[in-house]
């Protein structure tokens, strides 16, 4: 009679279904277990609820968009690339797009499309899903190296002979992230890495951005330095929102993951408003601006150059008397004005809580595993996908893509039979 492995994944995510279903494709019998009612609850609030499910571009262009231990990932991101994702979710009948900064999104810019597609490809492997969380991993200490037996949860024991475990991090705790993984490791004396935020929003002391909730900014060039040194730690280009405790948006979200955490409470953002105008060019507009309403108050005219919500922190930051006059605004005054405009700045405080960021960095540490199968290198059979290891990467769909090549590297291999298997007839 025939046997089959059977495997247990733990957390119903990106990395969780994917494994789920792969793991079942190779011939598992793999049962789920996800605590809430239904997978992909965080999968659903991803990209703001459109899912950047990948990003276009090679694996070697992909780990150059990986800060935190990117050689680990050589290996699962050389197996199952951001075309073999795109691939996937194209023949789950799930089209997708290419944005810019080759973010690839589904067509309908609904992330319950991808939710739904990776449900159906589990549904179709035949994988059972348990609407319980696993309390504690079930270890052997019979043998040399110590062997995965199973799982425990609320309603009792289960025997498995692999576990892969897909309990992402920290953030979002009311979709089910809760650390749980963490906890498993730790309970198992394997390393886990300290946990902080990361592409998380920031906190800055400048009152003016309360001032400014609500606005997002486009096409704005963002410089990052720290205190009064003139280098230049991080640049980009795109969008961001003020907040009512600071900044947010894809471009912050992007620059903190660059950012030092025991440094956070002193960089300074340093915001181009005009990037497109060199201060040659931008100085002969104000000029042309100030001519066309010389007896019109400065306050009523800087509104052609920048949003509504941001007069009065320019004007501030210019130094200039909102009732002046645009005819008595010497060079000075204009000189002061080109410098807030293509030089404003907004002083960081700290981060957001963990629990609003989008991605946690630290977690399993990647010693622990072997990188071409992911499984732990101290207890044979447990294996990790996902956000739970101590790798992550920029905004742009590479996290969720990381989700997808550990968690295939581990389904591939907890479905493949040793000699050491407790299999079930």
């Amino acid at each position: 009679m025939s046997t089959k492995l059977k495997i247990a994944v733990i957390g119903g995510g990106a990395a969780g279904m994917t494994a789920a279903s792969e793991a079942a494709f190779w011939g598992a019998d793999v049962t789920l277990f996800e605590k809430n009612p239904r997978p992909g609850r965080k999968l659903a609030i991803t990209g703001k609820g459109r899912c950047n499910v990948t990003n276009d571009c090679s694996p070697d262009d992909f780990l150059k968009s990986v800060p935190t231990n990117p050689r680990f990932l050589y290996s699962a991101i050389n197996s199952f690339t951001p075309e073999d994702t795109k691939n996937l979710f194209e023949y789950l009948d799930t089209p997708l797009k290419t944005e810019r900064g080759n973010r690839v999104f589904p067509v309908s810019d609904n992330a319950h499309d991808v939710v739904n597609a990776l449900i159906r490809r589990m549904r179709d492997a035949g994988v059972t899903v348990r609407n319980e969380a696993v309390s504690a991993l079930l270890v052997s200490e019979d043998t040399e190296k110590r062997r995965i037996t199973g799982v425990r949860t609320a309603s009792g024991q289960y025997a498995f002979d692999r576990v892969i475990v897909c309990t992402g991090g920290l953030s979002y705790p009311g979709t089910g992230s809760t650390g749980d993984g963490f906890r498993f490791a730790r309970q198992l004396g394997l390393q886990v890495t300290p946990l902080h935020p990361s592409l998380v929003p920031i906190v800055c002391s400048d009152s003016f951005c309360a001032e400014m909730m609500g606005l997002s900014l486009r096409n704005t060039r963002l410089t990052v330095t720290h205190g009064d040194s003139p280098k230049v730690l991080y640049e980009d280009f795109g969008e961001m929102l003020f907040t009512h405790f600071g900044v947010s948006g894809p471009m912050i979200l992007s620059a903190s993951a660059h950012l030092d955490r025991t440094k956070i409470d002193g960089y300074i953002l340093h915001l181009d408003l005009k990037p497109a105008l060199d201060e040659k060019t931008l100085d002969a507009r104000i000029l042309s601006e100030f001519s066309a309403a010389k007896n019109r108050n400065f306050s009523n005219v800087i509104g052609t150059l920048v949003p509504q919500k941001m007069i009065a922190p320019v004007t501030r930051m210019a130094g200039i008397s909102p009732e002046e006059k645009c005819n008595s605004i010497t060079r000075e005054m204009r000189r002061a004005l080109l410098c807030a405009l293509k030089d404003f700045r907004v002083h960081t405080k700290c981060f957001r809580p963990i629990d609003e960021a989008i991605v946690t960095s630290g977690g399993i540490a990647v010693g622990e595993l072997s990188p071409k199968t992911m499984e732990s290198k101290k207890i044979s059979g447990l294996y990790f996908a996902g956000e739970v290891i101590d790798v992550d990467a920029y905004t742009g769909g590479f996290n969720l893509q990381i989700a997808f090549s550990t968690a295939m590297a581990a389904a591939h291999a907890a479905a493949e039979p040793d000699d050491t298997t407790n299999t079930q007839t």
